[in-house]
C-alpha cells in the first residue's frame, strides 16, 4: 500500500489534534474531489514499517487526540489490507481508555458497501478493521450536497457514525458533537 500524505497536527479530519494518514487509491471518483491526487494507487510513497513506527510516535505526544485515515479511499480491498495491522497496533497502543480516537473517512455507505456481500466488504480484514474505528465519516461527496457550515464532513449526505455503538446496536448510531459545534450557536 501506498500513502499520498501524512499530516501531523491536523485539527481539520477529527476532533481535537490528530495525525491524519491519507492513504492512496480509489476507484470512486467523486466529482471535484478534494483529493484527486491520491486516485491513482501508486501516488505517494511506500506505506512502510519506518512510517508506521513514526506515525505511533506522534500520537504519544499528551496533547495528541487521535488517528484518521482518508485517502485517496481506505476502504478500497487493498488499502483494508495495508491498513489492518497498523490499525490494530494503534488501537493496541492506544486502547479507547487512552482517549486516542481513529476516525476513518470513507466514500462507502456503512451499512450496504462496508457489510458481509457488500461492495468493499473483505473477509477476515473489513470486519477487524472497523472494530478499532471509534468514527465512521461515510458516503460519497456529492457537489450537489456540499455544505461549507457541516463540519468534519463535505456533503449532507455525508454521516458521522458512533461506531462502537452501531456494531453494538446493529444499527447506525449517529455520533454526536459537542452542542456548541452542532447547533453553530454561542
Amino acid at each position: 500500500m501506498n500513502y499520498a500524505t501524512i499530516k501531523y497536527f491536523d485539527i481539520a479530519n477529527g476532533e481535537g489534534v490528530r495525525t491524519s494518514l491519507f492513504v492512496s487509491g480509489c476507484r470512486r471518483g467523486c466529482k471535484n474531489c478534494f483529493n484527486e491526487s491520491a486516485w491513482s494507487f501508486a501516488a505517494g510513497e511506500p506505506f512502510t514499517p519506518a512510517v508506521e513506527d513514526k506515525i505511533i510516535e506522534s500520537l504519544r505526544a499528551s496533547y495528541m487526540d487521535g488517528l484518521s485515515l482518508l485517502g485517496g479511499e481506505p476502504m478500497e480491498p487493498e488499502n483494508q489490507a495495508g491498513l489492518v495491522d497498523f490499525v490494530e497496533r494503534v488501537r493496541a497502543e492506544f486502547p479507547r481508555e487512552s482517549g486516542r480516537t481513529i476516525w476513518c473517512y470513507t466514500g462507502d455507505v456503512y451499512d450496504t458497501e462496508l457489510v458481509p456481500g457488500g461492495r468493499h466488504y473483505a473477509e477476515g480484514v473489513t470486519d477487524r478493521l472497523l472494530d478499532c474505528i471509534d468514527v465512521l465519516v461515510d458516503g460519497p461527496f456529492v457537489q450537489d450536497l456540499h455544505d461549507i457550515t457541516l463540519r468534519f464532513r463535505g456533503s449532507s449526505n455525508q454521516r458521522i457514525i458512533d461506531l462502537p455503538a452501531t456494531r453494538a446496536q446493529g444499527s447506525v448510531v449517529l455520533w454526536q458533537d459537542d452542542p456548541i459545534y452542532a447547533t453553530h450557536e454561542m
